[in-house]
């Protein structure tokens, strides 16, 4: 047989099977669809329509009030019990609130009946929807209330993975709770810690303030103290002027006795102290003083013959000539008495 026409006939023979390969693709997939809305669906509507209506639809008594719990659940039979689910799927009440929910009315059924068909299929129809719910719960942080839903969904399905993630979302969200609770609380303490450091700085500053101030205070009395304690400025003292008396005239004169004759020495002086008054009056003056040198040397007879201004300083020139000291005069090797005039000068 000649080669060329049998692989005509191999193209020709592939060209017809693709028509054929198609039409079955297309025949499968009608068939498939067929099914799905002619046994799948109305079989999947029925089941819910048992078990109280599809999930996903609106709740009838969503805006309403919750109503509150059967009298006596524990005394209800099987009908009753499936009863209050599809009223509790039609309100959406998967898991909440405690003891009025589909999922623990249909866990009573199951307790009562553990081979009710329809309890077991409400439960793993609606579990996806009730997971959605308690996810909801844990992002709104009520934890008591996601851990009571989650053990609930593992009494209907313990072997569900989708509990592995809500349980890892509930301690997600709760150690994202304590960080978040431990910064608030690290933040009032750093808050805490720097107003106690400016109280505290201020409180150094203000005991700072009060020291230099009492300082201030104990420096400007101790210079007042000091102004007091300074001797009153630079006074003038005249010169002894010489005594007039007899003994002064034979001083140094030998008289045919064999006694000594002398003059009255002074040996110690004493600064007058410048009245208060006439340093406040910034006053200068001066004042002359008589007065005897006893034979002791002591001066005595003290008074003041002139001065100026008048009585201004008669009583500091009288006081400074009083604590004087003197050799006394000598007159034929004995002291005798002797008189002296002196002026005291005052000059700030």
């Amino acid at each position: 047989m000649d080669t060329r026409n049998l692989l005509d006939k191999r193209h020709r023979a592939r060209g017809a099977a693709k028509p054929l390969v198609v039409a079955i693709i297309v025949v499968l997939a009608v068939l498939v669809i067929g099914a799905w809305f002619l046994i799948i669906k109305p079989h999947q509507e029925m089941m819910l329509e048992d078990a109280g209506g599809h999930p996903s639809g609106p709740a009838s008594a969503s805006t309403g009030k919750t109503p509150p719990p059967p009298a006596d659940v524990a005394s209800m039979d099987v009908n009753q019990l499936l009863g209050e689910a599809r009223k509790a799927i039609n309100e959406q009440r998967y898991l909440a609130p405690a003891g009025n929910n589909a999922f623990e009315f249909y866990l009573r059924v199951l307790q009562k009946q553990p081979n009710n068909q329809v309890a077991s299929d409400a439960l793993r129809e609606t579990f996806p929807y009730a997971a959605t719910s308690a996810e909801q719960v844990i992002n709104a942080r009520d934890f008591d209330e996601s851990q009571r839903q989650i053990d609930l969904l593992a009494k209907a399905d313990p072997a569900n993975f989708t509990l592995t993630i809500l349980r890892s979302k509930l301690d997600a969200q709760r150690k994202l709770l304590d960080k978040q609770q431990q910064q608030v609380v690290d933040q009032q303490k750093a808050q805490q810690l720097a107003a106690q450091k400016a109280a505290s700085e201020k409180a150094e500053a203000d005991k700072l303030a009060e020291q230099q101030k009492i300082q201030a205070a104990e420096a400007a009395q101790l210079k007042a103290r000091q102004a007091r304690a300074t001797p009153p400025p630079t006074q003038q003292v005249a010169a002894v002027k010489p005594a007039t008396d007899d003994a002064g005239d034979s001083a140094g004169t030998g008289t045919g006795n064999s006694g000594k004759n002398s003059e009255a020495i002074l040996v110690k002086g004493a600064e007058p102290i410048y009245p208060q008054s006439a340093l406040r009056g910034h006053q200068g003056g001066w004042a002359i003083v008589a007065f005897t040198i006893d034979p002791n040397g002591r001066t005595s007879d003290i008074h003041v013959t002139s001065s100026q201004p008048k009585r201004v300083f008669d009583r500091a020139a009288i006081d400074a000539v009083a604590h004087y000291r003197f050799t006394p005069a000598m007159k034929n090797g004995e002291a005798v008495p002797s008189t002296r005039e002196q002026r005291i000068e005052f000059n700030l």
